[in-house]
């Protein structure tokens, strides 16, 4: 029986992997994005991919792409943006649209797409986060408040759907190396630590390690050195706050 599944964030990084991978597994995957071009790249000799150009922000729009999709078994929900800002001085129309795409956009893709896994009583919604939600930085406000509320809305629905029988999934890497974060580590190399990024592919078999086991955590956080990160937060908070804030601090020398 063949499996679809909806990616979102398709046109490049870790969306653009996650599509290729299950799409070389024979599932039949709809990758959806606003960069066609990315979306043509992620595709090409891939038969059982299909595209579709949609702004997650928009509910009619990710409707309609959800309607046509038919039965979708995973979604694998990796749009985001995360420019960087002081947080008194990052423009409040560049806040906002981080919000917007980033957990607006969450909220937008559950809506569509989790009442029919649950109708159907299974299915897996894998979220994307971010080990920044839990430990943010410098010039990380408005990145690290939106997947805040993603960690909290992905957290209420494994609440309110617990026993349904779809799997829930928050995904929060440390810096991943995508053409994003390292666009980013050029213009601001102090701001993010300093950080090499780990490499997609270990993110996303800690995700099918962990959907392979039901009863993990909600929360995923791949590699070694994310879970001593975010196990230092909940043991040393405010000597971990500190290590971070002084890592990066973009005036350190």
């Amino acid at each position: 029986m063949t499996r679809t599944a909806l990616v979102t964030g398709a046109g490049s990084g870790l969306g653009a992997l996650a599509a290729r991978r299950l799409a070389a597994a024979a599932w039949d995957v709809v990758a959806v994005d606003v960069d066609a071009d990315g979306l043509a790249a992620t595709a090409r000799r891939s038969p059982n991919l299909h595209t579709r150009v949609c702004d997650v922000t928009d509910p009619d729009a990710v409707a309609r792409v959800v309607a046509e999709s038919g039965a979708v078994h995973r979604v694998v929900h990796a749009a985001a943006i995360s420019p960087l800002g002081a947080a008194l001085e990052q423009p409040l129309a560049e806040v906002e649209r981080v919000l917007r795409v980033d957990f607006l956009g969450t909220v937008v893709v559950a809506r569509a797409t989790l009442p029919g896994m649950l109708a159907r009583g299974r299915g897996e919604l894998v979220v994307f986060s971010s080990l920044g939600a839990w430990l943010p930085g410098h010039l990380t406000s408005a990145y690290a408040s939106a997947k805040a509320a993603v960690n909290a809305f992905v957290e209420a629905l494994a609440v309110e759907h617990r026993g349904s029988g779809v799997t829930f999934r928050c995904v929060c890497p440390r810096q991943v190396d995508t053409p994003m974060y390292r666009a980013i580590a050029a213009r601001h190399p102090a701001a993010t630590g300093g950080a090499k990024g780990m490499p997609p592919g270990r993110v996303l078999d800690a995700v099918e390690r962990s959907l392979a086991r039901p009863e993990d955590d909600l929360y995923v956080f791949p590699g070694a050195l994310t879970r001593a990160t975010v196990t230092a937060k909940r043991l040393l908070p405010r000597a971990t706050r500190h290590a971070i804030a002084a890592r990066t601090d973009p005036h350190r020398s």
